[in-house]
């Protein structure tokens, strides 16, 4: 597994030297471990551990409605995951869900082995997977929110100063207060930081849409459902595709030009289950693209069986949904869905799924089928958003025209005397600016 990125203050996991000991991803073969109220499906975990470059060796599963809140699983099953791990040569045990400070140190404490949690996994393929300084930034906070709650305890023979009294005590703080005190100083730091990012990035969104008024579309999706590819075939972009989770970390925004009117997409980080809400705080900056867009584009991939089908359109609409819950139901961005890999499906799975979601679109990305019809629902659902307006332009405001053309695509012009008059239809919100130049005006130009 890929080395944590670390900035120089930041604390670093205990655990995590004794992974990086372990020998590097070449040597590392994982056991993973689940407890789940029903079924055995550990395959997304097996997924994860595949994008980080780790082998997995073998799993087990205990069913249970809830995790044990001191050892994960129940004590009996802690024997037989530690035999199965010394039968398997395991050398790291990794964990469905999230696990509590007090959970990992029990489980490493009676495994005998390094343990690391479905969070922790994630947050190692973001920091592969992030490019971008604004990535890199979110990343790093996410790891030290992660970290900082698993500080407790560590180090305790630092942290025993001063316990014998008088002329015992310590000058000042332990060494575990220190490591917090520097962590939540780099955390504000991070947060002040990519405030910043994230104003700067609506200074650039609005200066973009003061000269262009170009409509946004976002791409989201659960990972490694074909955002990527849709962006290329829809664009004629080259963002680079794996068949990997997370494989696309950092936003990518290209210019889809249909009908003679152009709009911007942009490709967001995937999302997958059991996502902490502490890593959708961190990300916010990156995921804030689905919030601001006009449309939202959520892709599915289609091949999938029902449950799974739904389980994963689930996740995406929960976090959607969080990334929403400050905005007013009519500021939302609509959202169509958009079945992708139609490719693998027969007629009659054709069928059950056009029945069982009638507005959604069928696609094939990566064999550029069902492109066309995608295409005009994007165009139909900008137009329900278009007022039809008559204007009289001077002929000494050609910029006028130009930005028209940029805003409306093909334009019906009629030359007079006077000036050019356009006929066409603009988006509802921006209509109003042109007021001026309407046969019957509203009021004195701006």
């Amino acid at each position: 597994m890929s080395r944590r990125q670390r900035a120089p203050q930041q604390t670093v996991h205990p655990h995590e030297l004794e992974r990086e000991r372990a020998g590097g991803s070449e040597d590392q073969r994982a056991l993973m471990v689940g407890a789940l109220p029903d079924g055995d499906d550990l395959g997304e975990l097996a997924e994860l551990l595949r994008t980080a470059d780790v082998d997995v060796v073998g799993q087990i599963v205990q069913r249970r409605d809830d995790p044990h809140p001191n050892t994960y699983v129940g004590e009996g099953k802690l024997d037989e995951i530690k035999a199965l791990a010394h039968e398997l040569d395991a050398t790291i045990v990794v964990t469905d869900d999230e696990l509590s400070p007090r959970q990992e140190r029990n489980l490493e404490s009676r495994l005998g082995l390094p343990v690391l949690d479905r969070t922790a996994l994630i947050l190692d393929i973001f920091a592969t997977h992030a490019h971008s300084a604004e990535g890199k930034l979110q990343v790093e906070l996410a790891q030290l929110q992660y970290n900082l709650a698993r500080m407790r305890g560590l180090w305790s023979h630092l942290d025993r100063l001063g316990v014998g009294g008088v002329g015992t005590r310590g000058p000042g703080e332990t060494q575990i207060e220190t490591d917090r005190r520097l962590a939540r100083d780099r955390i504000t730091k991070l947060r002040r930081r990519l405030d910043a990012v994230k104003g700067n990035r609506a200074t650039m969104r609005s200066e973009r849409d003061r000269s262009r008024h170009v409509p946004n579309i976002a791409i989201a999706g659960y990972t490694n459902a074909g955002k990527s590819t849709l962006l290329n075939a829809m664009t004629g972009a080259e963002v680079g595709v794996r068949n990997r989770l997370f494989h696309t970390l950092d936003p990518t925004t290209r210019t889809l030009r249909w009908h003679g009117r152009n709009y911007l997409l942009t490709d967001t980080v995937g999302f997958i289950g059991k996502l902490p809400h502490h890593l959708v705080d961190a990300f916010g900056a990156t995921l804030e693209e689905t919030v601001l867009a006009d449309l939202v584009l959520h892709v599915v991939d289609a091949s999938q069986d029902d449950a799974r089908l739904r389980e994963v359109m689930d996740a995406v609409d929960d976090v959607l949904d969080e990334l929403n819950e400050d905005r007013r139901p009519a500021d939302r961005a609509r959202r169509v869905i958009v079945l992708n890999k139609a490719d693998r499906l027969d007629a009659t799975r054709r069928s059950e799924l056009e029945a069982r979601f009638p507005d959604a679109v069928l696609v094939s990305a990566a064999r550029r089928v069902g492109l066309d019809d995608l295409g005009a629902r994007i165009e139909a659902e900008f137009e329900a958003l278009l007022r039809p307006v008559e204007l009289l332009v001077p002929y000494a405001d050609g910029q006028v025209l130009a930005e028209l053309h940029r805003i409306a695509g093909d334009l019906e012009q009629e030359h007079r005397g006077d000036g050019v008059l356009v006929r066409a239809r603009l988006p509802r919100t921006i209509a109003g600016r042109y007021d001026a130049y309407r046969l019957e005006p509203v009021g004195p130009r701006a």
